[in-house]
């Protein structure tokens, strides 16, 4: 089965727990998430299925918008609620209005240490096994761009936020930077992903959704967004099988110029995907991906 299936994650299950229930529910071995989810957050987890695995250097840069809370009053190891506290108990002193003028401060570009529980590889092991194996784990910041941040409510110790933040940002690291700033410390304590790229949670589906239908390769194909919804940047043009034959064998085809993109999707019919293109030259344009 090829697609991309966007589901809404629940809380309790690792981005690897997803990927085991997709694969029995769908037959399909080959499976791909874009964008970990921790365990302790929900919300949209776009996942690549068979042949479309191959698109996934084209999702690499896609942003993501959250909703969530802070809790101030202690920061934690791993920078969030399911990890063991790093500081004392201190109260909260500043207000919604002055914890908003900090919350100024992660706006653009800037550099961010990621957490050291996390799936960031170090010499190609991902930095929480080092931790939990209580190996120093040397992080280094990593240049992240930050488009919104704002505080929208305040009860007792914990305040609610949106974010959209680029990819590779950790929402944890702002939490838990902006807890230091505040003097007292804080942590992530609830977190829902609204958006990853132009898929957010009205395109996505519930484990129990997928579940429900799992077995049945029609039920769930009526379940996956449109080929053509994906990678909207790309442009899509129809070719005919001769046109398709090259492309199968990586040889280059001449495609109309309709637009200035130097990528485009191409398809067979109006839903199978058969490569993607770059622009060459003109008219003349060379697969770099080949889907079926």
């Amino acid at each position: 089965m090829n697609g991309l299936l966007v589901l809404d994650k629940s809380a309790g299950m690792t981005s690897h727990d997803v990927v085991a229930i997709v694969r029995r529910a769908t037959g399909e071995k080959s499976i791909g998430h874009l964008g970990t989810l921790d365990p302790m957050a929900t919300g949209v987890l776009p996942l690549l299925l068979g042949k479309y695995t191959r698109l996934a250097q084209f999702f690499g840069q896609a942003e993501k918008s959250y909703e969530g809370t802070i809790r101030f009053g202690f920061a934690t190891d791993s920078f969030d609620i399911d990890g063991v506290p790093a500081s004392n108990l201190q109260p909260l002193t500043r207000s919604l209005d002055e914890l908003s003028e900090l919350a100024k401060c992660f706006n653009g570009a800037m550099e961010q240490v990621p957490p050291i529980f996390s799936a960031k590889k170090i010499g190609g092991i991902a930095a929480h096994k080092l931790a939990r194996a209580g190996k120093e784990v040397a992080v280094k910041p990593a240049k992240i761009f930050i488009h919104r941040f704002i505080l929208t409510g305040m009860e007792d110790q914990t305040v609610s936020f949106e974010m959209t933040i680029s990819a590779g940002g950790y929402v944890r690291s702002v939490a838990h930077e902006l807890g230091a700033m505040a003097g007292c410390g804080a942590h992530l304590a609830s977190l829902r992903r609204t958006r990853a790229g132009v898929f957010s949670l009205e395109h996505s589906i519930t484990v129990e959704t997928l579940k429900a239908v799992a077995g049945d390769k029609e039920a769930i194909e009526s379940l996956l967004p449109h080929p053509r919804s994906m990678l909207v940047e790309m442009p899509s043009v129809t070719v005919d099988d001769q046109a398709a034959g090259r492309l199968r064998n990586g040889m280059q085809v001449n495609l109309p110029e309709f637009s200035s993109a130097p990528l485009i999707k191409v398809f067979t019919s109006p839903t199978d995907l058969v490569a993607i293109a770059k622009r060459v030259a003109g008219t003349l344009t060379q697969p770099i991906v080949v889907i079926g």
